[in-house]
């Protein structure tokens, strides 16, 4: 186990995987435990949540779960206030719950883009407003938003309510990221690109004629040649938590093998 992480309180939304293998917060929460984190693992899925936690004690680190919706706001303070009276602190909030929503304009309803709006973008904001008081107090912290590379440009998916969300979040991120500046929280997005997690067997596959069709355009679209995983969208996410990254906050980081560049 190394140690960019000693000491420090990671407490990570979306914790869990929406399918078998490695999702971004999965992968994420691991990683900052491996790296000394005592980790906080919340999901809408208590299960997935015991999941990400259970690979965390087994591997000699400590973690504990909780089932939570992000969009409620009492179990998101809830939740803050049993971390803070277990650990005493919260040095990470790493932000990565989302859902897509793929439907022509006219199969749009209100109903539909409230939802992902809700989920994208305001949940990430009343998980900021319960955890930043604490960070005040601490005097530092650090805050990690996992946005999109649909939120800087348009590529062929029909997810209006997605890209707009999450063009949302990378403000939301920035204006925060002055706010608290002076006050020595950090807060900065990962903009994930072409990934292969088990999001978009779930969530994308549908836009294609199989599986194996949806992974071959997809790896064909990166300049690279393939998509990234989870490991990619988490090493970003433990170098933003980390000290390393000291003097950077406000930053919006494509992890998207260089698509953005081709596309932007």
């Amino acid at each position: 186990m190394a140690d960019r992480m000693q000491g420090k309180v990671a407490l990570v939304l979306g914790a869990g995987s929406s399918g078998p293998g490695w999702g971004n917060g999965k992968a994420a929460a691991v990683l900052y435990a491996r790296e000394g984190a005592k980790l906080v693992a919340v999901d809408v899925r208590q299960s997935a949540a015991e999941e990400t936690a259970d690979i965390v004690t087994a591997e000699g680190g400590e973690a504990i779960a909780f089932g939570g919706d992000v969009t409620d706001e009492s179990q998101i303070q809830r939740i803050v206030a049993e971390t803070l009276s277990r650990f005493g602190r919260i040095d990470v909030l790493h932000n990565n719950v989302g859902i897509t929503d793929i439907g022509e304009l006219e199969d749009i309803s209100k109903e539909r883009w409230q939802r992902v709006m809700d989920i994208n973008l305001t949940g990430a904001l009343l998980a900021a407003k319960a955890v930043v008081p604490a960070m005040l107090r601490q005097g530092k912290g650090a805050i990690v938003n996992i946005s999109s590379t649909a939120a800087v440009h348009i590529n062929d998916y029909t997810y209006f309510s997605y890209s707009a969300s999450k063009a949302g979040l990378n403000h939301l991120t920035r204006a925060l990221a002055i706010r608290y500046a002076k006050s020595n929280i950090r807060v900065n997005a990962i903009m994930p690109g072409l990934m292969n997690t088990p999001l978009i067997h779930k969530q994308i596959a549908g836009a294609y004629v199989d599986t194996a069709a949806m992974m071959a355009a997809r790896d064909a679209k990166s300049p690279m040649g393939r998509m990234g995983d989870a490991w990619d969208v988490a090493k970003a996410a433990l170098f933003l938590a980390s000290d390393d990254a000291g003097y950077i906050t406000g930053v919006c980081l494509a992890v998207d093998g260089g698509l953005t560049c081709f596309n932007g």
